[in-house]
């Protein structure tokens, strides 16, 4: 569904990603894992228009979108999640989710005059997925953190994606919120009939849901396959696991 193909970003001088070449199987779930400024963020943001690569492609099932804009990448059936929760904070659980349905419909121009009627039973539709319909008039910034991440997915698939991109979703969670977190993307992956690529700092979140795993250090791909495999690579063991030769 989506493929990346030598793709290179370097900022003054640092090479952040260094040729990195990847696929990302349709209705499959893939994470792409590494230590702390391996370049999984910055991947994210080439594959979704929000940095443009120096150099190399990135194709979305088999069409172009190499620097295209992010907005026009969304249109196309991309929805992305963000490291830092992105949700707005002063409006309710279920504004935030209209919201997203408006600007995706191309209404934003409707949204101060009749937003109150637009988009009701499919806001509630999403919500109801997520588990949020009992708090769909809390105002988001009053959510735990791992609701207002189930909020962020409700944003994102407000989009109705094909490829949903989540940048360390059950980041900050406590161990019940991220399990539940978990069994709550699969379910979604399921229903939807989805393509997730994650990102994910949690090796137990990683091994558990993701079929297929790419490994990034220092920019650039070192492994890629099952968890198995992963498991057993020696590079791997090596500079993430922290083993010695």
């Amino acid at each position: 569904m989506l493929s990346a193909r030598d793709i290179r970003k370097s900022f003054n001088g640092f090479a952040a990603v260094a040729g990195v070449s990847l696929d990302v199987p349709a209705h499959g779930i893939t994470a792409v894992i590494g230590p702390n400024g391996a370049g999984k963020s910055t991947l994210f943001n080439l594959l979704t228009g929000h940095l443009r690569p120096d150099s190399g492609s990135v194709a979305f099932e088999g069409r172009d979108i190499t620097g295209t804009a992010p907005y026009a990448i969304c249109r196309m059936g991309i929805g992305r999640s963000f490291q830092h929760t992105n949700i707005f904070r002063k409006l309710t659980v279920f504004e935030n989710v209209r919201a997203a349905l408006i600007a995706h419909a191309g209404q934003s121009h409707n949204f101060w005059g009749r937003s109150a009627q637009l988009y009701g039973a499919e806001t509630a539709q999403i919500l109801n997925s997520l588990g949020l319909s009992h708090q769909a008039d809390t105002v988001a910034d009053s959510l735990s953190h791992g609701n207002q991440k189930q909020l962020e997915l409700g944003i994102a698939l407000a989009s109705n994606p094909k490829l949903l991109l989540l940048d360390e979703p059950t980041a900050g969670m406590s161990a019940t919120e991220t399990r539940e977190a978990i069994r709550l993307l699969e379910r979604i992956v399921i229903e939807r009939k989805l393509t997730l690529l994650f990102t994910e700092h949690d090796m137990d979140v990683v091994f558990s849901i993701a079929q297929k795993i790419a490994v990034l250090h220092q920019g650039r791909l070192i492994a890629e396959g099952s968890a198995m495999e992963v498991r057993a690579n020696r590079e791997v063991r090596r500079v993430y696991l922290g083993e010695r030769q």
